[in-house]
């Protein structure tokens, strides 16, 4: 009887691309379903439209009469558009959106009906705040929590549910979701570069830090998804042996895109260009099967948001081309797993980015400022950046084939090192008009070449200079941006705050020239930052032992790197800058370790389960025909049976072997995993199914991947890999 994966694969047979309707340009319908300021001008007052644009450019508060006003001309549009529903669309700490669906009908005491949609809803709901990832911030017995729009990012339609994003926080106050604590550091980080900025521009007086994420992904088909326990339910393979071939040609990168993968692609960049999602970007990546798309820079908070928004519809519309989109970071062993490279710089309000080299020494001076201060942030936090992109998924990841290792280090590129080498040679104190014509001609003049690329592209580095922006290449797949985003706009913060503080002192003290001060502290954060910077293999053991030696932390597992989200120094940071209380950062600490140990037990579950339910009675099943067939060949040859059956009897010695280890194995992990299960503490408990629990996996899957060499083909159960990964 054929099992459930050839019927998977024959299915995969008869698929044939989806029609997409494409529109002659993508510029004609991109934000066509999205609340921009096209659409406020059209349908808000002069008034209410001032109001909202202020609250998106200043932050101003938007007074309850005016949101209204504002209610009912979104409400407008949004029925115009075939919307009959409204919703509160947030984030959190669950690392998926979450939304409950209102519609626009209102009865009224005459049995009449009307559409209806005021301030009031508009700017606050009231979801169950103890039915959410909270730390222990809420109670079961304290359900309320509130939703509260955030007018920076606008409202959209998504089919027919007008989407509004908003925060979502505690009764009391506590940040509940990612964009709460984002939108306080993209806050602290304005003020912070605004007024650096200002040494070299009178006229900035707004900073945006910007955010261009790229989204690596794995499709395999949905029939073949299906028939594999383990991606249904965890989102990657927990066993299967490598395919004979892999990425080892690197025949996929950039290779010409699959029809099928193509018409999925199309149809999800024309739904991304309704819902305003910049994408400019497709191709195929290093793992068969797995690509990648990017998009236009934007504004962080709208970045964030739009990657959260794709993520989910990446699915949906995966789902209509029968693809089931893997996020995981490495849902196949021995080949490229998948990140999300978060590209971040910080530009002004007259249009300057602050991380690009200029043509002028001026110029070139605030690029080296706003440069350098990242380096020594980066530098100074090493640890909390580990931390922010630390889960269950990414600990697979770092380190493995492309990506990066967990040591944090930044690369800068050998042009950028012999200009901060150069500049660390110039004599202190006041600069000498020779001094000062040096800095100009001959260090800082060489900056500008930069802009032709330059730096060379590391990817064993997880915090690398790419020209006019930093690429924190760390990040995984399935990670919500604003957790890094807000981390490094936090510590760009706290570093431009103590160097304006710096600079000020010797200007006012020491009587010194802006630009001579400027110089000086810089210098010293040269010195500071040379711990952080590496141009070399990230992979090798001799950068483990250097890193060691300059003190350089490396928590190669989440429960270990996660203990710096509580340190007094980051405790100390967050409070500080306002932007999270120790209480919030506490619930946060909890939240992940907790969320790390379920998803090592539910893995270990599944795995256990695959093991015991499919792969040993499969062995077990095919063991039994090789020994009906010694037996066979003893009745007929008698005593010389052995000559003949040696090699049968060998394999059937071999499968013996390998299901009693198969089955200890799994009686071990168990046991751990009671033991694991009986401590309160959520940071204890990670720990032991990290060290205790999470070992067993590669035991029990060494001796599953070789039964699956061992068993006959047409009886193995689960879909293989070299079937999962080019089976288009």
């Amino acid at each position: 009887m054929p099992t459930l994966r050839f019927h998977a694969i024959k299915e995969t047979f008869n698929r044939v691309p989806v029609p997409v309707n494409e529109p002659d340009r993508r510029s004609d319908i991109f934000g066509k379903n999205v609340f921009n300021e096209t659409a406020m001008r059209q349908y808000l007052t002069k008034d209410s439209f001032k109001s909202v644009m202020d609250a998106i450019e200043n932050g101003s508060k938007i007074e309850r009469h005016i949101a209204d006003h504002i209610s009912t001309g979104m409400k407008e549009w949004a029925i115009a558009k075939g919307a009959t529903h409204y919703t509160h669309w947030f984030q959190p700490l669950t690392g998926a959106t979450a939304e409950k669906h209102d519609a626009f009908f209102e009865t009224m005491e005459n049995g009449q009906a009307i559409e209806k949609f005021g301030g009031g809803q508009l700017v606050q709901q009231e979801p169950d705040a103890s039915s959410f990832p909270n730390g222990g911030i809420r109670n079961t017995f304290e359900a309320r929590g509130y939703t509260a729009w955030d007018p920076t990012s606008p409202a959209f339609i998504y089919g027919t549910t007008l989407c509004i994003p908003t925060v979502f926080v505690s009764y009391t106050g506590e940040a509940l979701d990612y964009k709460t604590p984002l939108l306080r550091a993209l806050q602290v980080v304005d003020v912070a570069a605004t007024a650096v900025a200002k040494y070299f521009d009178k006229n900035v007086v707004k900073v945006n830090a910007t955010l261009g994420w790229e989204q690596e992904y794995f499709l395999v088909d949905s029939a073949l998804a299906l028939s594999r326990p383990d991606i249904s339910l965890a989102g990657r393979t927990l066993l299967g042996h490598s395919s004979a071939k892999g990425q080892q040609l690197d025949d996929h990168y950039f290779g010409s895109i699959p029809a099928r993968v193509l018409n999925f692609m199309r149809h999800l960049e024309t739904e991304c260009m309704l819902l305003g999602i910049p994408v400019k970007t497709r191709h195929n990546e290093v793992a068969p099967n797995q690509f990648e798309l990017a998009p236009i820079f934007e504004e962080t908070n709208l970045a964030v948001d739009h990657n959260s928004l794709l993520m989910d519809l990446m699915h949906k519309i995966a789902d209509k081309h029968n693809f089931k989109v893997l996020f995981h970071e490495k849902p196949f062993a021995n080949v490229n797993g998948s990140g999300k490279h978060n590209n971040w710089s910080l530009a002004t309000n007259t249009g300057v980015n602050l991380l690009g080299p200029g043509s002028t020494p001026m110029k070139n001076l605030q690029f080296l400022t706003f440069f350098i201060n990242t380096l020594k942030a980066v530098n100074e936090h090493e640890e909390l950046i580990r931390a922010s992109i630390a889960s269950a998924s990414n600990d697979h990841r770092l380190g493995a084939n492309e990506a990066p290792p967990a040591i944090i280090s930044a690369f800068i590129g050998s042009q950028l090192t012999e200009v901060l080498d150069e500049l660390e040679k110039v004599t202190s104190g006041k600069l000498s008009p020779q001094e000062k014509t040096d800095l100009k001609l001959n260090v800082v003049g060489k900056i500008p070449e930069i802009l032709l690329d330059n730096t060379d592209r590391n990817r064993t580095s997880p915090f690398a200079f790419t020209g006019n922006k930093f690429e924190f290449r760390a990040v995984g797949s399935t990670a919500n941006c604003a957790n890094p985003m807000t981390v490094l706009n936090a510590i760009v913060a706290r570093q431009l705050i103590d160097f304006k503080e710096e600079v000020d002192a010797l200007i006012k003290d020491k009587k010194m020239k802006k630009d001579d001060a400027i110089f000086n502290v810089l210098k010293e954060y040269i010195k500071d930052s040379k711990r952080i910077r590496f141009e070399g293999d990230g992979y090798g053991e001799a950068w483990e032992k250097e890193a060691k030696k300059r003190g350089l932390s490396n928590h190669k597992t989440t429960p270990q790197a996660l203990k710096a989200k509580v340190s007094k120094k980051t405790i100390a940071l967050f409070e500080g800058l306002g932007i999270m209380s120790k209480v919030e950062q506490e619930a946060r600490y909890e939240i992940e370790m907790e969320d790390y140990t379920k998803r090592i037990q539910i893995e270990g579950r599944i795995l256990g389960d695959i093991a015991r339910n499919h792969v040993i009675p499969t062995a077990i099943q095919y063991q039994n025909v090789l020994i009906e067939n010694v037996q066979g060949l003893k009745n007929i040859y008698g005593a010389d049976f052995k000559k003949l059956a040696g090699e049968q009897m060998q394999l059937i010695e071999q499968i013996s072997e390998h299901i009693a280890k198969i089955n200890k194995g799994i009686t071990d992990m168990i046991n751990a995993r009671k033991k694991a299960n009986k401590i309160e503490d959520a940071e204890k408990s990670a720990i032991a199914y990290c060290d205790d629990v999470k070992p067993y996996f590669e035991i029990i899957r060494y001796h599953c991947d070789k039964l699956e060499l061992l068993v006959d083909d047409e009886i193995w159960p689960l879909t293989k890999y070299r079937e999962l990964l080019f089976t288009k």
